[in-house]
């Protein structure tokens, strides 16, 4: 329940301070007094998207602070668990606009954020203002609004519609990718055919321009390397130092000792022209090659590079290149039979929506019942007992939601064709339909403060005292705030205010008076009348005070 409101610096309101009690609560007031901007700091506080600017001119900030008292068990308490808020049994809710726009907002002395408290908004107000019919006529929010008095669970048709969707865009990727796979069929066998065939390894090409590149230059110098090594051989430097040895030897022992030092330094001489000798003969073994060998290597080193071009790739890539190529030849060659599974996978995941659907469909109907005979019991004490209000549940758009699009519609009168709420119901009976929908939304919510800004517009006479009579027994469950033009209404209240405007050095400001027994009577003889009260407005107010 809403204890009280405190308003500091907001638009016309300088300083305010209401205090609301449980039951009916009535404000009144000339049109324009600022009846409104009452409903706006509200809203402000509990952090609902109004008006940017709400400080007061000439002011640096402006604060609302509004106090409720929370029942042991209520919703509020989940929101302030989750926010790390305690929750005492008392809620004081504070936010402050400074003049360059920025808002600050606290929870029992906790600073949070707007979000906290448009969450704790949805469990403590219900605000029915008088363009809030636009919504409920709107048949787009008509099935939300059903489901919402039905109290119906859609996470199950959510995450079967999820599960469908996946499903056929996993089979409508598959299907693509085949498609495309077909197009190119013809090139992906020949390019694969072709590949296997060469089958080229990771670095061979390298290897192969190598060995061409040595065979190449082997082919140039391999005359000079045997001219060479016939010149070491037995025919030339070797038979000519083994005669030279065998002569110095033969005049060793003539030459007393001086031919030693030279023998031996020819001695050391064959053994590294033998090495030589061997050097040479090994390079020369390297250089032989068969031509037919060099033309099989040059072919299938230009066979690797031409392929390598032709795919844009690199000829080491070209084995992981006809990899992928076998892959996507191999998802051709099995396609089929995977869009066989996928195809039933989605065929399955659309029989578990449309049976979710199906059953969701059900569960509405059943609420549109409920929903109708709740409106039937509404409307009676709001003398429309011969309206006839009917939930429509018909097929729609399959969607997240369901597949069901839901329309309230009325007949006024009996015999009288049933339609939309806006083209069939007058200003007055919409009032009333408005209120009787409300009440069956959001009656069942406990601890809740309802709002009505002028609920009762377009009525007048018995009607106006029926809503009324209808509010007041809605305040025996909840707290209700009602801003009303209807002095039948207002004579109803077990509280009752009037918004009043002044104007104080070149400022004009709004105000809340909370009214005694005799101005009581007085406003609502003001209200009968207009601005001048005549005694008769006055014996009629007290009448209708004492109903």
């Amino acid at each position: 329940m809403l204890r009280s409101l405190d308003i500091r610096d907001v638009l016309i309101i300088d300083r305010l301070s209401l205090e609301l009690g449980a039951g009916l609560n009535v404000l009144t007031g000339e049109t324009g007094a600022g009846k409104s901007i009452l409903l706006d700091a509200l809203g402000f506080v509990l952090g609902w998207r109004g008006r940017a600017e709400l400080v007061r001119s000439g002011a640096t900030q402006g604060e609302v602070t509004a106090v409720f008292d929370l029942p042991e068990g209520h919703a509020a308490e989940a929101v302030l668990a989750e926010a790390g808020i305690e929750a005492d049994g008392e809620l004081i809710l504070r936010r402050v606009n400074s003049a360059d726009g920025r808002k600050t907002a606290w929870v029992n002395d906790r600073r949070v954020s707007g979000e906290v408290l448009r969450a704790l908004s949805d469990v403590l107000v219900e605000l029915h203002g008088q363009h809030d019919d636009r919504g409920l006529l709107n048949p787009r929010g008509h099935r939300q609004l059903l489901d919402s008095f039905g109290a119906l669970d859609l996470d199950a048709i959510r995450r079967a519609w999820a599960a469908s969707r996946r499903a056929r865009g996993d089979l409508a990727t598959a299907e693509a990718a085949l498609t495309a796979a077909r197009a190119e069929e013809d090139f992906l066998r020949h390019a694969v055919a072709e590949l296997d065939k060469l089958n080229p390894e990771p670095g061979e090409e390298a290897t192969l321009d190598a060995r061409r590149r040595a065979m190449q230059g082997a082919e140039k110098i391999r005359t000079d390397v045997a001219r060479a090594f016939q010149m070491l051989g037995e025919d030339g430097a070797e038979a000519t130092l083994r005669d030279a040895v065998r002569w110095l030897e033969g005049a060793a022992d003539r030459a007393n000792g001086a031919l030693e030092a030279p023998l031996a330094a020819l001695s050391r001489a064959l053994v590294e022209l033998s090495e030589a000798q061997a050097g040479v003969e090994h390079c020369l073994s390297g250089l032989d090659f068969n031509p037919a060998e060099l033309e099989q290597l040059e072919e299938r080193l230009f066979a690797i590079r031409a392929l390598a071009r032709k795919h844009n790739v690199l000829p080491d890539d070209l084995g992981g290149f006809a990899n992928d190529l076998r892959v996507r030849l191999q998802a051709l060659d099995h396609g089929e039979a995977g869009i066989g599974r996928l195809r039933e996978a989605a065929d399955q995941a659309d029989a578990a929506y449309r049976a979710a659907a199906t059953a969701l469909t059900a569960a509405r109907k059943k609420a549109a019942q409920r929903l109708d005979a709740a409106m039937a019991a509404e409307l009676a004490p709001l003398k429309m007992e011969r309206a006839v209000f009917v939930t429509e549940v018909a097929a729609g758009e399959p969607g997240p939601e369901g597949a069901d699009a839901v329309t309230f519609t009325v007949a006024t009168n009996p015999g009288a064709p049933a339609g939309a709420l806006n083209r069939i119901a007058s200003g007055g009976e919409l009032s009333r339909f408005l209120l009787a929908l409300k009440v069956c939304l959001t009656g069942n919510t406990p601890g809740l403060t309802m709002i009505f800004d002028e609920i009762d517009r377009g009525v007048g006479g018995a009607t106006a005292d029926a809503v009324g009579r209808r509010l007041k027994a809605l305040s025996g469950d909840a707290q209700v705030l009602v801003v009303t033009h209807s002095p039948q209404v207002a004579a109803l209240g077990a509280h009752h205010w009037r918004v009043e405007k002044r104007v104080e050095a070149g400022q004009t400001l709004s105000t809340v008076v909370p009214l005694s027994p005799a101005e009581r009577v007085e406003e609502i003889a003001r209200m009968l009348s207009g601005d001048t009260i005549s005694n008769a407005a006055r014996d009629a107010a007290k009448s209708l005070l004492s109903a």
